[in-house]
């Protein structure tokens, strides 16, 4: 469920931002959503927090999704971007380690599991968060996983794209319901859905 700076970006209006109060917006919106949760994060603190005007933000992104979808994106991209070299398996088990790092160590993991949860019961979100960073992440993985299996790295029994969800739908539970990612669990997966079986 990782994007890289090829997905389409949101359209922007107003001035241009400076830098320096951008990154104090996005930093304040993953600091406030870790403290206090997704339903009491509002433009208001973030405003506070980053010491910018909250006219400023709206100038910047119409809602708190946005943000939060800016900062996941350019956090999924330095911390888990999916894997450019040629793939194995161990490349995989080592993009799906780091992934449940993320998730469970990580401030903008926090913000993955808070705009998936949001996702589900607000369609706008659900539409925003596909556009902008599911859709363009599950590309790359599902590129990542065609690649190996022209390569003869992989024989899984699913496509691409039921692989990915094999791979990541446990990891993702484990840590939307509060639970521990043992290194055995991503193993398992790894060894059980990519690798041929000869029965």
């Amino acid at each position: 469920m990782p994007a890289t700076s090829s997905q389409p970006r949101r359209p922007r209006s107003g001035s241009r931002r400076d830098e320096a109060a951008r990154l104090a917006v996005l930093h304040a919106a993953d600091d406030l959503l870790v403290e206090r949760g997704f339903g009491a994060l509002t433009i208001e603190a973030i405003a506070r927090r980053a010491g910018v005007a909250k006219q400023t933000i709206y100038r910047w992104w119409p809602s708190k999704v946005e943000i939060l979808l800016d900062t996941l994106i350019e956090d999924s991209e330095k911390r888990i971007p999916v894997p450019a070299e040629p793939p194995t398996l161990e490349s995989v088990r080592g993009y799906l380690r780091g992934f449940a790092r993320f998730l469970t160590r990580d401030p903008a993991g926090k913000v993955l599991l808070a705009l998936i949860a949001q996702a589900q019961h607000d369609p706008d979100t659900a539409k925003s968060f596909h556009a902008r960073y599911f859709g363009p992440r599950r590309g790359h993985e599902r590129d990542m996983i065609a690649r190996g299996i022209d390569a003869g790295e992989f024989a899984p029994r699913l496509g691409p794209d039921a692989t990915m969800d094999a791979l990541v739908g446990p990891i993702v539970h484990r840590a939307l319901t509060g639970s521990s990612i043992p290194r055995d669990l991503v193993d398992t997966l790894v060894e059980d859905l990519l690798t041929p079986r000869s029965d």
